[in-house]
């Protein structure tokens, strides 16, 4: 069995300036990181596909559409706040970015494929309803979970292992029970905004200098229970490997193999409500070789839970 992976050159181009974490280069790494891993020979790469504004309209407002439309330059940079900008390619990495989260729900829909990862960037979690924030412009995850639900679905799961709390994503679908969020990140930390208290909203905070040990008991204690009595029809991740010991923009002590464990988990326990549907979004990520093991070590765990169920 395959694995589908979505990314686009485009991606690449889009640029915030030298010295900006979020670079080009971490698609280089995770490129390079796939290619070498166990599963490089099963991958199946595709284009990441332009998104229709319908798609982007179910979980943004024209308005803020129009704003990142008309604010894209044609030459140069424009900064929208202290940490996010846009060049020339931005507007369109940003579409191809929401177009693979679409693609890939379809796919997983429609029998192409079950598990799919998209290595794209801009990464989309701290994009709220009405604003671009934290390095992000479209909610790629929300346009994805939108999408399924467009579709017919009626219970949609997304974890997010990022060390920043995805606002975005919570305060898309904060009144949304159709969504079930499970997310960890280091509290207090950016981007610092009130955690809500929902039925639907399992967070699990960790504090800084935090590792895999205390991930694995949250996540063991708080996640899974959630995931089985919600019990969804398709399982989405925000993908986001800055929780590495090794990354500069935060405090957390995860290793590969935490990504790896968190994986397999999560493949494992959707198994019996969304067989073998599930789709990958690459959030943050800001030591090359950190994120280059660590996408290796998480697309090679979705591989190894394709082969568990098509041995059943």
């Amino acid at each position: 069995m395959t694995i589908r992976i979505y990314t686009h050159p485009v991606c690449e181009q889009h640029d915030m300036g030298a010295g900006h974490p979020e670079c080009p280069e971490r698609l280089a790494a995770v490129r390079d990181g796939l290619r070498a891993s166990t599963v490089s020979g099963r991958l199946d790469w595709r284009e990441a596909p332009l998104v229709d504004r319908e798609a982007l309209l179910r979980v943004h407002p024209e308005e803020h559409v129009a704003a990142i439309e008309r604010t894209a330059p044609a030459e140069g940079r424009v900064a929208l706040d202290a940490d996010t900008a846009m060049n020339a390619h931005t507007l369109e990495a940003a579409r191809r970015a929401a177009g693979a989260a679409v693609a890939a729900v379809d796919d997983v829909l429609d029998g192409n494929g079950r598990r799919v990862f998209c290595a794209v960037r801009p990464p989309g979690h701290h994009a709220e309803y009405r604003r671009a924030m934290g390095f992000c412009f479209f909610n790629n995850v929300a346009v994805a979970a939108a999408h399924a639900l467009a579709r017919g679905l009626t219970r949609v799961a997304i974890l997010d292992f990022d060390v920043h709390h995805g606002n975005g994503t919570e305060d898309i679908f904060r009144e949304d029970p159709r969504v079930l969020l499970c997310s960890s990140f280091q509290h207090p930390f950016y981007p610092g905004t009130p955690l809500a208290d929902r039925w639907s909203i399992v967070h699990t905070p960790l504090a800084a200098g935090s590792g895999g040990t205390e991930f694995r008991r949250a996540v063991e204690a708080y996640w899974w229970p959630a995931m089985e009595a919600f019990a969804p029809e398709l399982v989405l991740v925000s993908a986001g490997f800055d929780a590495h010991r090794a990354d500069p923009l935060a405090g957390l002590n995860f290793y590969e193999a935490d990504y790896r464990w968190v994986t397999t988990e999560l493949v494992a326990r959707a198994e019996g409500h969304a067989p073998g549907r599930g789709v990958s979004m690459l959030e943050g990520g800001y030591d090359l070789p950190a994120l280059r093991d660590s996408a290796a070590a998480h697309v090679e765990a979705l591989s190894a839970g394709i082969d568990h169920l098509s041995a059943q």
